[in-house]
């Protein structure tokens, strides 16, 4: 095959575009001349990812040269791809892909949390892939952030479900529903494997919780999906929901949880916990308002 039939047109339009909307104040460098073009020139590219002028051009113009991840991840600082993009440029110069270590979302934006609260009376809540708590509604909040749970202070479902005491635990058929759950967070962490706060989160959650470790060492594996299950409230009883996952776009490895009541009688009980909101929330236990601003904005690993 010829040298012209392997270049990557795909890959120098893109590389083009992105560096045409860079300006030399993005970078910190002065204007300079007036440019008969918007954005850096290929030198300036090459200059700031600290790679040879030839050698920037021709991977510019999609000729079949090999690239180093560490030198795509300079160009791509150098344009100030995002992480789609900069997966996108890996992509084009078929170079294996590999998610920054600890990389993983942890706030969500307005819109998100827009469309999660307009689910309520609907419990919703946003996760990522290693199940830390990124936004609620109030509905979510009615029925799984009960003063024991409060008092964990961990935003992660998984250490709430598996340090929570049994008889206060939400999930009925714990010995069921949790195992699914870390089947699920396997199927994820083979893409995080030896990174330092996946390594500490599974670390830590063995070392509070046997069972956690015990049903880790089986080593299953499960995508999410939708699962019909059962949770408890003390204040209505049981509820069976059915859980569905959303994908979120420009949030990879983020979903969105919903819990659709599974009967009449299901969903009158939801009503009824919304109707006590105003006497169950807010919680008036010390410090707990203060976890519920870090359950749904900071997110911070255990």
């Amino acid at each position: 095959m010829g040298t012209t039939q392997r270049r990557r047109p795909e890959l120098a339009a893109f590389l083009r575009g992105r560096r045409a909307r860079v300006t030399p104040a993005d970078v910190g460098m002065p204007p300079g001349l007036r440019r008969r073009t918007p954005g850096l020139r290929r030198e300036e590219v090459a200059q700031l990812s600290g790679v040879g002028v030839t050698w920037y051009t021709w991977l510019e113009q999609g000729r079949p040269i090999n690239a180093s991840a560490q030198v795509l991840d300079a160009v791509a600082r150098t344009l100030r791809l995002d992480s789609p993009e900069r997966e996108h440029l890996y992509r084009l110069a078929e170079v294996p892909f590999e998610p920054d270590p600890e990389r993983l979302t942890r706030t969500v934006g307005p819109e998100v949390q827009g469309i999660i609260d307009a689910l309520d009376p609907l419990p919703a809540v946003v996760y990522n892939s290693r199940y830390d708590i990124l936004a609620t509604n109030p509905a979510y909040r009615d029925l799984f952030m009960v003063p024991e749970t409060l008092r964990i202070g961990v935003p992660n479902v998984l250490w709430t479900l598996f340090t929570v005491s049994e008889e206060c635990c939400p999930v009925v058929h714990r010995e069921r529903e949790l195992p699914v759950m870390v089947a699920t967070l396997r199927s994820s962490y083979g893409r995080h494997v030896g990174e330092p706060v996946w390594e500490d989160f599974i670390r830590g959650l063995s070392a509070v919780s046997p069972y956690f470790a015990e049903v880790w060492a089986g080593g299953e594996v499960a995508p999410p999906g939708p699962r019909v299950k059962t949770f408890r409230h003390e204040a209505v009883g049981e509820l069976r929901m059915t859980s569905q996952s959303l994908s979120i776009d420009g949030m990879p490895e983020c979903r969105i949880v919903v819990y659709t009541p599974e009967s009449e009688e299901a969903r009158d009980k939801v009503g009824l916990l919304r109707e006590h909101r105003e006497r169950l929330w807010p919680p008036t236990e010390e410090g707990a308002a203060e976890i519920i601003r870090m359950w749904n904005t900071e997110n911070p690993v255990p």
